[in-house]
């Protein structure tokens, strides 16, 4: 697995219940700001496998990106089920839900943190 690989699997895999972070905050913390788009495909392909908390990942305006009306039903209902409350435009509020870990530390591939 790539070092950013590594990073985005331990970062997401830290985001605790009732927090979300979004795909763009992911990929600055593992080290390339430009990287959302990765962290999508990462997401996708490794979800299952790590047992990542997908459920916990947003867009950048707080909105689930997923587009199958299943999956994104079911994001809502993790989401709800840990107390994330979603407007009536389908958003998160991410000044209050948003997870902001300590910045002085950075991600190791494993999740633990490693000083940065």
């Amino acid at each position: 697995m790539q070092p950013f690989t590594k990073a985005v699997v331990g970062i997401i895999k830290a985001i605790p219940e009732g927090r979300v972070m979004t795909y763009g905050q992911i990929a600055e913390r593992a080290g390339s700001a430009r990287g959302a788009r990765q962290v999508v495909r990462i997401l996708h392909a490794m979800s299952e496998a790590h047992g990542l908390p997908w459920h916990r990942v947003v867009n950048a305006k707080g909105e689930i990106a997923v587009q199958d009306d299943e999956s994104r039903f079911k994001q809502q209902l993790y989401l709800s089920g840990e107390g994330v409350e979603i407007d009536e435009d389908g958003r998160i509020d991410l000044a209050r839900y948003r997870h902001l870990p300590d910045d002085n530390v950075r991600e190791g591939g494993d999740g633990s943190p490693e000083e940065g």
